[in-house]
């Protein structure tokens, strides 16, 4: 594979894959809207061309998950783009249940397994990594993570294999046409989690079950969009009901290795003075 392009080259998936690759000794771009080494704009496809030129392989991200016709349009654009200009592996970030046709990110699953190049689509469940560098981090500085989970499980996934998946899928042949749901290797609560964090940095931190509507309206006051307010809530409470807990063997499948377990990160985050 020659260059290698990155989307969310910032993120918290696309930094590390750009790591891992560069430290394999990949030709990587990174690319997004207002940083990486070529600027990229999906809503402006005259930025397309600069940032696709020269590249065989592509991870994709989008990042705005509103469920409108121009945003779920993105992507799928995109594709025909890079499959013109001679993309050739395609690697998406996509998220569970995307196969459902309500899911914001379907039409950009259908447009990646489609687009007649090789490609693999990425499911992960929650990131370990929202404790620590995402939406959750606040409320760990804070002491208190209110969420509508009640005592629900999920397996958290460390962003570091969610990288080490993609940078394998973007340049070994093996994981064509491959689907994978990427999750931890075991399901722990929110209430576990804040306990566990709590252990590893000495402060006071609990999870606080709190009403879907009440947290609809918190997530409206922060800014968020009517759909994604909704989205976020639906699948946070679906953690509550019990049935976001299921474990998949696919980071083993993927990297002849297990996953990271939670526990990993905390000593590892904590270590970093991620919660200082």
């Amino acid at each position: 594979m020659k260059n290698i392009l990155v989307l969310g080259g910032t993120g918290k998936t696309g930094r590390r894959i750009a790591r891992r690759l560069r430290a394999a000794g990949r030709p990587v771009r990174t690319v997004s809207r207002t940083s990486g080494d070529t600027p990229l704009d999906l809503d402006d496809p005259t930025s397309w061309g600069p940032a696709l030129d020269g590249v065989t392989a592509a991870y994709l991200v989008e990042p705005d998950l509103r469920m409108s016709t121009d945003r779920q349009a993105r992507i799928p654009r995109f594709v025909n783009e890079a499959v013109t200009m001679g993309v050739r592996r395609l690697v998406l970030l996509s998220a569970p249940r995307a196969g459902e046709e309500d899911h914001p990110l379907h039409t950009a699953e259908q447009a990646v397994r489609g687009s007649g190049v090789e490609w693999a689509v990425l499911r992960p469940n929650w990131f370990s990594q929202n404790f620590s560098e995402g939406p959750w981090l606040s409320g760990i500085l804070g002491g208190t993570l209110t969420l509508p989970t009640g005592d629900g499980r999920t397996p958290f996934v460390d962003a570091e294999d969610i990288a080490a998946v993609a940078a394998s899928a973007l340049t070994e042949d093996r994981h064509s046409g491959q689907t994978y749901e990427l999750t931890g290797p075991r399901a722990i609560s929110f209430g576990e989690a804040a306990g566990l964090i709590a252990d590893a940095t000495g402060r006071t931190i609990r999870h606080v079950d709190v009403a879907p509507d009440a947290f609809i309206e918190h997530q409206l006051a922060a800014g968020a969009s009517p759909d994604v307010a909704r989205l976020l809530t639906e699948v946070l409470v679906a953690i509550g009901s019990g049935s976001q807990a299921t474990l998949s063997d696919d980071v083993e499948r993927a990297l002849g290795r297990p996953p990271r377990s939670f526990e990993d990160f905390v000593t590892e985050a904590a270590a970093s003075g991620s919660w200082h």
